[in-house]
């Protein structure tokens, strides 16, 4: 659901009721139940061994995932060396960028790569399609994941 806020403390939006608390996050940053919904697939395609990722553990896993289908690395500036000795001149380094980092839009499209990705490595567990079903369910207003991605 979204809103929009009118004035202070006034609102406005698809069905909202009078009385009742809504969660409300910012309509540019990603959304909880993107994080929700990225990871309980990750955590799915991991289970399933349905894909070609040579990952040490779950968590190395997720770091490739966000790697190759999410919105790979950036860089930063060490000022220190491989030894943690000082140097004169920042080196440029690499990470694999935070999923608190991703944008609205970056967590879309990694969750949609991800999925297609899933697909094509022939991931068919129940949960699997349970996700799938709760993010459909979401953007009619009558599932338990308001992905909101589309917007």
């Amino acid at each position: 659901m979204k809103i929009l806020c009118t004035a202070p403390g006034e609102f406005a939006g698809a069905e909202l009721k009078p009385g009742c608390y809504y969660n409300a996050e910012p309509a540019a940053e990603g959304t909880n139940a993107q994080n929700n919904a990225f990871h309980a697939l990750a955590l799915e395609y991991w289970v399933s061994g349905c894909h070609s990722y040579r990952a040490k553990n779950f968590l190395h896993f997720r770091e490739l995932i966000k790697l190759y289908l999410g919105a790979g690395a950036e860089n930063y500036y060490s000022l220190v060396d491989d030894n943690g000795r000082p140097v004169e001149k920042p080196i440029v380094r690499y990470r694999v960028k935070s999923w608190a980092r991703y944008t609205k839009k970056e967590r879309k499209e990694s969750i949609d790569r991800l999925i297609a990705e899933m697909h094509q490595a022939g991931v068919q567990t129940k949960k699997f399609y349970e996700i799938l079903r709760g993010m459909e369910d979401s953007c009619s207003g009558t599932g338990k994941l308001a992905m909101e991605a589309a917007t």
